[in-house]
């Protein structure tokens, strides 16, 4: 096997081992897709300060989170479906995420449930909640998570209307998947994924299924999904679920500076300027994009987090650089899961790790928390130096 060098390495690999239509769940964004490759281009308009003749011994990455000691400013995202990249998906990627000392956030709609993930490690991880108008069934989540001592909880606000993904609707990806002649064909030509999947018990939403009102098995599940996701969601909703919760909360979803300035009055630890990935209002601008703007309007008050296109450890640096006190990678290590399992989200990490700590260093920098628009020559066309 050729080496793996960088993140689409991974993303090759899992196109040619995960069925396709749960490949392109992971790798679509909404309707023409203008706002999924916004975030990763507009990284590109970002330019680095190189320095030389400085000291570049001793080099950390290590910082915090939300008060959390982390490796390097990178957790795992929250995304649906981990389970079926590959078996046991958000259990394994939450151990490699252990072992390398950054936050796992584990989505409500994931196929290993809460406890399953929480009996598979040794140190707390994230929870990401929806609001969804069955509140008891919410209530019962975040105690779940209480339970299962997740140190953060992370409420996202831009998924209440599904936006349309264009590359799910021609696969016919449902909840729960339909095995139609084409998707038995699908599993059938990917015979590592299909071996795993037979060896686990886990294949359905199991923070769901045996919890929610009348969600007793997949059958039930599909009408329940389509009704629970709230449009009615208010700032007063927000502060309901930061009342039951009680820890840190992260809010997911910002990408205004209005929005964010209506965040602070939540109670909220942090804010993720965030698209979804580009698979809710496609033509909104990248994350990158946008956020100077939301760190001079509330960055003195909140942490500010980012997630949207990154694909390596310079944009991770990037987006310190413009403000940001934390970044998030979804796609990344959905690559490196479905490529190589626990093993492929160990090596994403690497690769970024690499890239974030050499990247630091020929900018002339050797501690993480130093990085600041010093580090950056220009941006959206604003120069720095």
């Amino acid at each position: 096997m050729a080496p793996i060098l960088e993140i689409s390495d991974l993303k090759t690999l899992a196109r040619r081992r995960v069925p396709k239509m749960f490949f392109d769940y992971a790798d679509s964004g909404s309707w023409t897709e203008s706002t999924y490759r916004a975030n990763e281009d507009d990284f590109q308009e970002v330019t680095l300060r190189q320095r030389i003749a400085v000291d570049m011994s001793d080099r950390s990455t290590a910082t915090q989170m939300i008060g959390q000691d982390v490796a390097m400013p990178l957790a795992l995202a929250p995304t649906g479906f981990c389970g079926m990249q590959h078996a046991d998906g958000e259990i394994l990627a939450a151990q490699a995420a252990e072992e390398a000392g950054i936050p796992f956030t584990l989505s409500t709609m994931s196929i290993c449930s809460i406890e399953d993930v929480a009996e598979n490690t040794t140190k707390p991880f994230w929870f990401q909640v929806y609001m969804l108008r069955d509140r008891d069934f919410m209530a019962n989540l975040i105690d779940r998570a209480k339970a299962a001592n997740c140190s953060a909880l992370m409420l996202t606000l831009d998924l209440q209307i599904l936006g349309q993904r264009h590359k799910d609707l021609r696969n016919g990806l449902s909840a729960p998947p339909k095995f139609t002649p084409k998707h038995v064909w699908q599993m059938a030509t990917s015979p590592l994924w299909c071996l795993g999947m037979a060896g686990t018990k886990r294949h359905t939403f199991g923070n769901v299924v045996g919890h929610a009102k009348n969600v007793s098995d997949l059958s039930s599940l599909s009408s329940w999904t389509a009704e629970q996701f709230d449009p009615r969601l208010s700032w007063k909703d927000v502060e309901w679920v930061k009342e039951r919760w009680g820890g840190p909360m992260i809010l997911k979803g910002i990408l205004d500076t209005e929005d964010a300035k209506s965040s602070l009055d939540c109670g909220a630890d942090a804010i993720i300027v965030s698209n979804h990935g580009g698979r809710q209002l496609d033509g909104a601008p990248s994350g990158i994009r946008v956020l100077s703007d939301i760190v001079n309007a509330v960055g003195d008050k909140v942490e500010i987090h980012i997630d949207g296109g990154i694909r390596s450890g310079q944009d991770i640096l990037k987006s310190l650089c413009l403000g940001a006190k934390g970044t998030y990678v979804g796609r990344p290590y959905l690559y490196g899961l479905g490529a190589m399992g626990k093993k492929g989200v160990t090596r994403m990490i690497e690769i970024v790790h690499k890239e974030l700590d050499i990247t630091m260093a020929l900018c002339g920098e050797r501690q993480v928390n130093d990085l600041d628009r010093s580090n950056i020559y220009s941006a959206f066309g604003e120069k720095y130096v």
